[in-house]
């Protein structure tokens, strides 16, 4: 068993190892095994790092060709904020440590998060438009096929 911990000062995880068997095969050469264990460490230190908080810049909106007019079409009341059409910068983070769940064919992972955003005003101030809170459920599978390693992702919710 593998565990994946913040830099510094190491205080424990909140996560529990359980036992975990691997099946009797003897038809490769190598097995390799991780258990759900290793991959909730790994994500506890990653949000204790800090690695789940994206601030997505004036620059990536704008190749995305996002503006507050777009918010303002789903979000009226952007509007009475903002009549002038101004770029937009999201801030992403996790509220809480994402849980990564190991299925049988493919792992599962739970995000609860936050995301702000704001209008990027030509003085290059910053003025907080909304904030949503955000929770997402991905699968993703991994499989080989001409000996390349594919994922397939699907949102669940």
């Amino acid at each position: 068993q593998g565990i994946v911990y913040p830099a510094g000062n190491y205080t424990g995880s909140p996560c529990v190892a359980v036992p975990f068997t691997i099946p009797d095969q003897s038809d490769s050469m190598l097995y390799l095994a991780f258990p759900e264990y290793f991959f909730q460490t790994y994500s506890f230190a990653y949000y204790t790092a800090g690695a789940f908080n994206i601030t997505i810049a004036e620059e990536t909106c704008s190749y995305f060709n996002i503006s507050t007019e777009i918010f303002g079409s789903i979000i009226p009341e952007i509007t009475k904020y903002s009549v002038t059409p101004y770029p937009v910068m999201l801030k992403l983070m996790a509220t809480e440590i994402p849980i990564i769940s190991l299925e049988q064919d493919s792992f599962t992972v739970e995000i609860q998060g936050s995301m702000e955003v704001f209008a990027v005003l030509p003085d290059s101030t910053n003025q907080s438009l909304f904030t949503t809170n955000i929770a997402a459920n991905t699968s993703i599978s991994l499989n080989i096929f001409d000996q390349k390693l594919m994922a397939s992702l699907c949102l669940n919710r």
